[in-house]
């Protein structure tokens, strides 16, 4: 026999803990309020130095925060000027309990930066994901930036960090020169409300804080009559001839598009 629920009832799964869409709508709206300000300081960062300037916007995480790495680096739609900073022992699918003991492992994050090749006097920029931000790899990253000249922007849940153990004698919120917060409770977990335990947020808000990024970026570079610096879909006619000046000019400082 079908089960029927009335319109009063759907309405209260609605706005209640039992329908994490809805949930996730909420605290998508939340997430741009608190950070309407800073992101656009983060986009005027940005075109003026890897739009108008010849700087790269270099690109890094951990674990699951690769996800937003992945994000940004080479995406129809997304900003060309993009290095992705990498190690394999970072990756989960490399090896979980690997990826975590190696964001865990202090000198891995100046190794890194070392092959990176960051260059604060052509404009370089460099974007931190880490939800809590408390392990050597993001907090040593940011403070490694810094002290080579780069601009430091986080990707960070400051009621995270406040809540896990600091393992690097600081956070990467207070590293960082700009930090742009999730709003991800601790543990990550989102659902069920009362007593979350699944259904993390933590890459749903870094993605769609990234675009926002992006869309303010085209806004900001349309207001001054230049062409943003966008990557096509290469199964769309025309994009491959588009994308080639793009890996012409970024491939020499980026091999991972090679």
């Amino acid at each position: 026999m079908a089960v029927t629920h009335t319109e009063e009832e759907r309405m209260d799964a609605y706005h209640g803990g039992g329908d994490f869409g809805a949930r996730m709508r909420d605290r998508l709206e939340e997430v741009q309020r608190a950070n309407a300000d800073v992101l656009e300081e983060v986009a005027a960062l940005v075109v003026e130095r890897a739009v108008r300037g010849d700087g790269m916007v270099l690109v890094a995480g951990s674990g699951h925060s690769m996800i937003a790495v992945a994000e940004a680096f080479f995406r129809a739609g997304g900003l060309a000027p993009v290095k992705p900073l990498y190690h394999p022992d970072l990756l989960p699918l490399h090896g979980a309990a690997a990826a975590t003991a190696a964001e865990r492992r202090s000198g891995l994050a100046d190794e890194v930066l070392d092959g990176a090749g960051a260059d604060a006097d052509r404009g370089d920029l460099l974007f931190v994901f880490s939800t809590s931000g408390v392990n050597p790899y993001p907090v040593e990253l940011a403070r490694g930036a810094r002290g080579r000249g780069l601009p430091v922007v986080a990707f960070t849940s400051r009621a995270c960090a406040a809540a896990a153990p600091r393992r690097a004698g600081g956070t990467l919120a207070e590293d960082a020169g700009l930090v742009v917060d999730t709003l991800v409770d601790p543990g990550d977990a989102a659902y069920p409300q009362a007593d979350p335990v699944t259904a993390p947020l933590s890459s749903l808000a870094n993605s769609y804080l990234w675009n926002l990024l992006l869309a303010s970026v085209h806004d900001r570079v349309r207001k001054e009559d230049l062409e943003p610096p966008l990557w096509r879909s290469a199964n769309m006619p025309g994009g491959d001839e588009a994308n080639q000046r793009f890996f012409s000019r970024y491939g020499p400082r980026v091999p991972e598009l090679g």
